[in-house]
């Protein structure tokens, strides 16, 4: 009853009180975004939700646009500035994606919607995380974030979608407040940002050249797809 009725019920009106009494915050930070690193404001990136479908999330922006001499974006590590650091170690920068919630696209918790290309990666029950709304927090978040292995992070978020319920989001949404309190787990240990599910199961050697590559391809399919 709750996952089905009450869950969807408790989104729209916290996302929606948030906007509100957030929209200075927000302002202030849009603000402060526009300043520091330029327009546009806010970032768009494609990601798989409910079921798989594909939806746009809103984040802040925490990178440059420099590129090299060849029109390329430089590693995340060269475009990350002083500014998106503390964005996201507060994680200021998910701010926007209470939009995500009002919409739909989301939940206040549940699995972290990945890239789609980490989705093309997933074993078949790894993806089962999709059958449910991603969250703005989640059981993985408040138990390592970044620092986790994927292996543990897509199991943690396995473990979430078989014992959904109001006391175990409202768990979840009170030890999210004391992770951000901490600053905790905001990159993987000696990168900017987090690894690619890909890269990391090339890099440890769980797959080849040939297969990293044809599901990379997979997941440029499934982006123009849905546009």
């Amino acid at each position: 009853m709750y996952q089905r009725f009450f869950k969807r019920f408790l989104d729209i009106v916290l996302s929606l009180c948030a906007l509100l009494v957030l929209s200075p915050v927000l302002l202030a930070l849009a603000l402060l975004v526009r300043k520091n690193l330029g327009s546009p404001v806010i970032f768009h990136q494609d990601r798989p939700g409910k079921d798989e479908k594909i939806f746009r999330l809103c984040k802040f922006r925490s990178m440059t646009d420099a590129r090299d001499e060849n029109g390329n974006l430089l590693p995340d590590a060269e475009r990350l500035t002083g500014f998106g650091r503390k964005l996201r170690a507060t994680s200021l920068d998910e701010l926007p994606e209470l939009w995500n919630i009002l919409k739909g696209d989301m939940s206040i918790v549940g699995p972290r919607p990945q890239l789609v290309r980490d989705m093309v990666f997933m074993t078949p029950d790894q993806r089962r995380r999709h059958t449910v709304r991603p969250g703005l927090t989640g059981w993985a978040q408040v138990n390592g974030r970044n620092i986790l292995l994927w292996e543990d992070r897509l199991r943690y978020d396995l473990e979430y979608i078989e014992r959904i319920g109001f006391v175990e989001d409202v768990r979840i949404i009170f030890l999210t407040v004391a992770c951000l309190v901490r600053h905790d787990d905001v990159a993987t240990e000696g990168m900017a940002t987090s690894e690619d599910l890909g890269d990391y199961l090339l890099r440890i050697g769980e797959i080849d050249e040939e297969t990293y590559e044809a599901r990379q391809d997979e997941a440029k399919r499934e982006l123009a797809l849905s546009r």
